[in-house]
């Protein structure tokens, strides 16, 4: 029993949270950006967001390992998944998906009518990105996109209004994703070659960590963008100056090819990015 347990855990990677914060952050400063927007900081929005983001990373990550486990046996990183190890069954992992499913349906109870509309669009992304890496050149495309509506979902919860912050901010979030998305395919790229599975760093070849940086820096683009347009102080200068230096940080982990901890250390990133917002929008 335990080590089924164990199993159910892994193949949600609950005991690799590194994922969940990735959702997290960008998701965070899209709720933190409809508050701004609306003028109205309801808690509970937050406690959505927190369960919400554990509940969709471990949907994301069940379906893509029902689709890929026949794969992931093949790859040295990934052959010992309890789907391609054999810990779970198929059987036991589409139970375990549509249990979580149902609690995130429960949990759009309590959402507006436009959170709905966007995460049932995004639950059918998250259905087909596992596929992508079969068709599309480019899948951390199709992933920047889907998890990067997580701001738009966020923000919606406070906010009924688009405006030009979240829209900067979802497109900024989307090349932060792809960005370290194709960091984090390095990991896998001799693999995916041998087995035919797509993903940038094969598309880019030598120049996918320039493309990288440069998709990065759009992020932070962004960031700066919606600070000039909110009228944010000084202070958030600063965050976007310390923010440079953690850039700075991750490429000097890059040019020694420790590219999974140049991946994990993104969550610092947008840790920092969220800490700017909130200076600014409940302390300044």
């Amino acid at each position: 029993m335990i080590k089924k347990i164990q199993g159910f855990i892994e193949l949600t990677r609950l005991d690799k949270p590194i994922g969940i914060y990735l959702l997290f952050w960008p998701s965070f400063l899209g709720l933190l950006l409809g508050g701004l927007n609306s003028g109205l900081m309801e808690y509970k929005n937050y406690l959505i967001l927190a369960i919400g983001s554990v509940l969709v990373r471990s949907l994301g990550c069940i379906i893509n390992d029902i689709n890929d486990y026949k794969f992931d046996r093949l790859v040295s990183r990934t052959k010992d998944r309890p789907l391609a190890s054999g810990k779970i069954n198929i059987t036991e992992a589409w139970i375990y998906f549509i249990v979580l499913a149902t609690l995130s349906l429960i949990l759009l109870i309590f959402v507006p009518p436009f959170t709905v509309f966007v995460s049932l669009i995004v639950g059918v992304f998250i259905m087909v990105y596992p596929l992508t890496k079969r068709f599309l050149k480019a899948p951390q495309f199709f992933l920047g996109i889907t998890f990067g509506s997580g701001t738009i979902i966020s923000y919606s919860l406070a906010s009924p209004d688009l405006s030009i912050s979240i829209i900067a901010l979802f497109i900024g979030t989307v090349m932060w994703i792809i960005s370290f998305d194709t960091i984090y395919a390095f990991e896998d790229i001799e693999d995916d070659i041998k087995i035919g599975i797509n993903s940038t760093p094969i598309l880019w070849g030598d120049k996918t960590l320039i493309i990288s940086n440069y998709l990065h820096l759009a992020f932070y683009t962004s960031l700066a963008f919606i600070g000039y347009i909110n009228e944010f102080s000084l202070l958030y200068v600063v965050m976007l100056i310390v923010l440079l230096g953690l850039y700075i940080y991750q490429k000097k982990l890059l040019n020694n090819k420790q590219y999974l901890d140049a991946f994990k250390f993104n969550h610092w990133i947008g840790m920092t990015a969220a800490m700017g917002f909130i200076v600014e929008i409940f302390l300044v």
